[in-house]
């Protein structure tokens, strides 16, 4: 889900049109020694003093651990290619008004790091291309027809455009102790962190419900815009989570996912705002990630 947003490329999340149309509407070698006199000189023996492999790095077994393993794994590489799904929605009513997202998105690994997405929204059946290029700070977005924008990541509507699926990392750090590591024996790991239904007041300190939050912020200005007063003591937190899946034995991520939802209050009744986002690393990317036509 910026970089996550301390610098967020983390999060780009699909957009409900105009809050329900307003309510619904990543062998050693040496060289002989030379000849004396013409007579080749014996090899010489081993000794204990002999160069000897470094030892094996112990396996990790804490989040900590397999996070900073997936952190080195990732760097490893030029780049990479991810492959972005989202969705996000607003029920009220039995009315439904939704949007998807699907991109790719190649993003570097180097300092400074690249990112170039380009991706559809699909919101009441119409469909609508976006593209998106981020380098030294600074967010570019392209929708549809219109012109190129800019704005530095440190602007929360920008830095809620970009997803970047590297920011998983420094935010499963931010999680700490409430990170619970699952191992299935299906030659993958697991980090998860999760928060179950509550009143928003009683949670609203806790990482990852503050990671929602940032999400929902779009959508809840919307809403408050069109006679929507959805003060935070009435708006209930029907569920986050999220999960970072890490191959075992190489520590690449595979997967990110994130999931929340939220029950607003509103005319006796209460709107449900969900979103889904899943990040599925592709494979490693040996191109450039360059500024696209348009983009000084």
């Amino acid at each position: 889900m910026s970089n996550r947003k301390r610098e967020r490329m983390g999060h780009r999340r699909t957009r409900p049109a105009a809050a329900l149309a307003v309510l619904l509407a990543a062998v050693l070698t040496g060289c002989s020694d030379l000849t004396d006199e013409g007579k080749p000189v014996e090899s010489e023996q081993p000794t204990a003093r002999t160069s000897q492999a470094a030892p094996a790095q112990p396996e990790p077994r804490t989040a900590t651990e397999f996070l900073a393993r997936a952190e080195r794994t990732m760097a490893g590489q030029k780049a990479w290619t991810f492959a972005v799904k989202g969705r996000e929605g607003l029920v009220l009513r039995g009315e439904e008004n939704t949007a998807t997202y699907t991109a790719t998105v190649r993003r570097t690994t180097g300092d400074p790091w690249a990112l170039h997405s380009t991706g559809t929204t699909v919101s009441k059946g119409v469909s609508k291309p976006e593209e998106i290029y981020v380098a030294d700070g600074t967010a570019h977005v392209k929708k549809g027809t219109a012109d190129w924008e800019q704005g530095p990541l440190t602007d929360p509507d920008f830095a809620d455009k970009v997803e970047d699926p590297l920011t998983a990392l420094d935010a499963f750090r931010a999680y700490g102790d409430d990170v619970t590591l699952l191992t299935p024996e299906d030659g993958q790991v697991e980090l998860r962190v999760r928060t179950t239904t509550a009143p928003l007041t009683g949670v609203r300190d806790q990482a990852v419900v503050q990671e929602a939050l940032r999400e929902l912020a779009p959508t809840l200005r919307q809403l408050r815009a069109a006679g929507v007063a959805a003060p935070e003591s009435g708006i209930t937190v029907a569920g986050v989570e999220e999960s970072l899946v890490l191959d075992a034995s190489t520590y690449r991520i595979t997967a990110h996912t994130f999931e929340c939802t939220f029950l607003i209050p509103y005319d006796g009744q209460r709107i449900r705002y969900e979103q889904e986002v899943t990040e599925r690393t592709s494979g490693t990317y040996e191109g450039a990630v360059a500024p696209p036509k348009g983009v000084g």
